[in-house]
């Protein structure tokens, strides 16, 4: 959308809101003219989703220990899968940081536009920030969950090595990877609301695709380079190199993985721009 500002014969201002076009229709720029909206927006998020809560915020721990105590005893202790040298639980539990982060953005993201119809429908603003705002929400339950490792780590003692400076690099990632696909997703939803049946299903697809419960060094090396094209899997590995000093993860792949969320990411702004002129008429 693009606001002019022009003069009536009565010397009072009207502001016209009209679809932009083309490569113009990208403009971050009014984005960042809304930040503060967004801030708001975030904040909102936050407190609504642990509003009328027993527990609070201790589900964002409470989620990730009970994954990481089923996975550890189905597929460590009776699956016997390797952990890289690493206590198994503490191995699930570094993966399922970023993932958990991945997961919620994504599912926030993709329902974001459907769940602000009212707001939609009566003031302008880029359509952008809710997705955006619904994407970094997350980095609180992150940021609780985070604590649990660092415990974990103290536990095991485990000490994290000069690695642990790439860490905020792949948290990065893995929100510009949720964010991407959660542009797609939310435009896709206000035109077809069967989507949303299909995110359950996706992340837990997802899941069993990423190298959360095994070590990416199980993957057949033919398929090395097609496990690239899931962003997630350098997201994890690299998360538990930068925590637990495991092998690196392979910086190839990783080129490919960052080519394959700029396309998406790209692609996803495109198609958002052009079908947000529609937004406020079908949702």
């Amino acid at each position: 959308m693009t606001p002019t500002t022009v003069d009536t014969p009565l010397s009072c201002e009207v502001t016209r809101i009209r679809p932009s076009g083309g490569w113009r229709a990208i403009n971050l720029a009014e984005v960042w003219r809304y930040r503060e909206l967004l801030f708001f927006l975030t904040l909102r998020d936050i407190k609504l989703r642990y509003k009328q809560t027993a527990l609070g915020v201790a589900w964002a721990v409470i989620q990730p220990l009970a994954t990481m105590a089923v996975f550890a005893v189905f597929f460590g202790k009776l699956g016997k899968l390797p952990s890289d040298g690493q206590p198994y639980a503490l191995f699930v539990l570094t993966a399922l940081l970023p993932w958990q982060l991945f997961a919620y953005a994504l599912t926030q993201s993709s329902n974001s536009l459907v769940a602000e119809q009212r707001l939609i429908t009566k003031v302008y603003f880029p359509r952008l920030i809710i997705p955006v705002a619904s994407v970094l929400s997350g980095l609180v339950d992150f940021a609780v969950a985070m604590c649990l490792v660092m415990i974990g780590m103290a536990i095991f003692g485990v000490v994290p090595t000069v690695a642990i400076i790439a860490l905020p690099a792949f948290v990065v990632f893995a929100v510009f990877t949720a964010l991407a696909i959660g542009l797609w997703l939310s435009a896709l939803n206000v035109q077809y609301r069967d989507i949303r049946y299909t995110i359950p299903f996706l992340t837990q697809f997802w899941l069993f695709v990423s190298p959360v419960a095994y070590p990416a060094s199980m993957v057949p090396e033919q398929y090395r380079v097609l496990y690239g094209l899931n962003p997630m899997a350098g997201v994890i590995e690299g998360t538990r190199w930068a925590l637990l000093g495991t092998t690196a993860p392979d910086w190839g792949l990783m080129a490919v993985s960052a080519g394959v969320v700029a396309l998406l990411l790209t692609g996803g702004l495109l198609y958002f721009k052009r079908m947000e002129k529609t937004f406020a008429d079908v949702v």
